[in-house]
């Protein structure tokens, strides 16, 4: 760290504001937001960090702060700098969707029109609607009950609409304030809810008719109730009440955020909007950056109530907003905000299973990759990942990928021999050793590219055996993992250091799906190891133990502690006799004394 940045860090106030980071190049590469400024932005330059976050430090060559009265402020001072900038590692929305909303303008003479665009005109909004169609459907049914203006601009006679009785015909006619506005509050009050109530007064109007044998317009009426019902109540009712909702989930996967919000109007899920992106901050200020962007433009037709995820900070969105924003802890509500993180899950598991069936994506992103490396095209790939509890029956296992698909014909199992306890550098290189020394053995054909489950320490100890054991030069990588132990950053070159890979590209995503199926080979083979071994050990000396008890033991307990903690009760759940249950509790808490 320079002096500069580290005068500017012991100075730094105790006050809410936000931060801007900057690059070498002045550049502003991320804007964050903190209640306390000294603390957060601190943070970024002590102790360790996980990968994402340790490439955003890595470019931070100076940063500029703004203090601000309140989290409030910041909140909204974020959105603006994050829409100002367009920083490379914020969560950026990105709406490739708009819905369409119904508005009654401001104007002396309302009327209604269908639009995309929420503005701050102090007309009124409501939706949104999951189609135009759906809008407009609604907007015709109004037009035919509501006779508020039609046209656009104001005509010099009246038109067919006033003939029809759908207009009073203010270009004409003298409209009073006091009736227009009339108007306005009946569309407002049917398009809240109120339609149900409408219902009634034409079924009472289309009695009465008909009792004066007026046929005709009953039949008007009777059309009117079947249009309500057609148009306003084909949504399946999902709530009691017809509270307006907004129910926002997310997932994350992969380095890789989904955000669902479900829109419930008038008790009624009528739509659901997916986005999906990569991610650099942690998951929850991320999450709120993204909620807080959504209804910034927004703040004329917000719903009456808001649910987030409990990680959230509903009390912070709602005195910014004005509504009720809710983490729901129990309840129907609650059930909702879980289906909405469910199908964010669901559509990130559909997003990376579509990309890994995408032959010709797969193909050019293994021609990407060794571009990126310079190393030219990785036809077969080989990695490796080691696996061990504290140094117990420690395991390796290695996959191939042939132009970016699984060849599982060619996956190996490694049982290490040579090293004792959980040293996962020495571990490499026997493996390392083992592998290539016998391809060189037998002649075999040499793979394009090695990928290493790990960093610095475990790509040296494989470029050690490769170079100064064996003589051989194969590009050989890393893929450091976050504390969640998901895949962060490609490492490569002598000293190995990070390779700027976005993060939402296909040679990201096939290092990932490299990564993951090697760690699952290997976690696989461990347990199947670990499970023999323990299998045929103390339980062998139990009269009436066999193989298939044994295995029911393990599946229903887990481990030899378990059992021995066990009460006869708990053996009975698996069919074994109060007996022999004495016998096991007894005969593993002899050995453990």
């Amino acid at each position: 760290m320079n002096r500069t940045l580290k005068d500017k860090l012991a100075v730094l106030p105790e006050k809410p504001g936000c931060y801007l980071m900057k690059n070498a190049s002045g550049e502003i590469i991320y804007v964050g937001k903190a209640k306390v400024l000294k603390n957060r932005v601190r943070s970024y330059f002590t102790g360790s960090h996980n990968g994402k976050t340790q490439l955003l430090v890595s470019e931070i060559a100076d940063f500029e702060y703004i203090v601000v009265s309140s989290a409030i402020e910041a909140l909204l001072l974020e959105c603006n700098l994050i829409k100002k900038y367009d920083p490379r590692y914020n969560v950026m929305l990105r709406d490739d969707k708009t819905y369409p909303y119904i508005k009654i303008t401001n104007e002396t003479q309302p009327r209604l029109e269908i639009t995309r665009k929420v503005l701050k005109d102090k007309a009124k909004y409501f939706g949104p609607y999951p189609n135009a169609g759906d809008a407009s459907e609604v907007k015709k049914l109004l037009d035919r009950l509501y006779p508020l203006r039609k046209c656009r601009n104001m005509p010099k006679q009246v038109c067919l609409y006033y003939h029809l009785g759908q207009c009073l015909a203010p270009c004409v006619y003298e409209v009073p304030a006091e009736e227009n506005q009339r108007l306005v509050d009946e569309i407002s009050r049917f398009l809240d809810g109120g339609h149900e109530q409408m219902k009634q007064q034409l079924t009472e109007k289309m009695l009465q008719a008909a009792e004066a044998m007026e046929f005709e317009r009953a039949k008007e009426y009777r059309d009117q109730i079947r249009s309500i019902e057609a148009v306003m109540e084909k949504q399946k009712i999902t709530f009691t009440d017809t509270v307006d909702r907004d129910i926002i989930g997310f997932a994350v996967e992969k380095g890789w955020m989904c955000i669902q919000i479900f829109y419930m109007r008038q008790g009624k899920m009528i739509e659901r909007q997916t986005t999906s992106f990569p991610y650099y901050g942690s998951e929850s200020e991320d999450f709120m950056s993204y909620v807080t962007q959504f209804y910034y433009d927004k703040q004329n037709a917000l719903p009456k109530e808001i649910l987030l995820p409990e990680e959230s900070e509903p009390e912070l969105l709602s005195e910014w907003l004005g509504v009720k924003v809710l983490s729901p802890k129990r309840s129907k509500k609650r059930e909702l905000v879980q289906m909405a993180c469910e199908n964010a899950r669901i559509a990130l598991q559909e997003k990376f299973a579509l990309m890994s069936k995408d032959d010709a994506r797969t193909i050019q992103a293994v021609h990407n990759l060794g571009h990126i490396l310079g190393i030219g095209v990785p036809h077969r790939i080989e990695a490796f990942d080691n696996s061990n509890i504290q140094g117990t029956e420690p395991v390796s296992a290695m996959v191939v990928f042939t132009d970016g698909r699984p060849d599982k014909k060619e996956y190996r199992k490694f049982k290490i021999k040579t090293v004792e306890g959980p040293d996962d550098y020495g571990s490499m290189r026997e493996v390392i050793r083992r592998r290539y020394s016998r391809l060189l053995r037998e002649n075999q054909p040499m793979p394009d590219l090695i990928v290493i489950d790990g960093g610095r320490g475990q790509i040296g100890a494989a470029m050690d055996v490769l170079e100064n054991e064996l003589g051989l030069y194969i590009p050989v990588c890393g893929l450091a993992k976050d504390e969640k132990h998901k895949t962060a950053q490609l490492m490569y070159g002598d000293p190995p250091e990070p390779i700027n890979l976005k993060r939402d590209s296909y040679e990201f995503y096939l290092l990932q799906r490299i990564q993951d199926e090697v760690h699952r080979f290997a976690i696989t083979f461990h347990r199947q190891s670990r499970s023999k071994t323990m299998l045929s050990s103390q339980l062998d000396e139990i009269p009436g133990i066999g193989e298939k008890r044994r295995k029911l033991l393990f599946t229903h307990f887990g481990s030899l502690k378990k059992m021995r903690e066990a009460t006869v009760e708990d053996f009975r759940q698996i069919g074994i006799g109060d007996k022999l249950a004495k016998q096991i509790i007894a005969h593993l808490r002899k050995l453990e004394t």
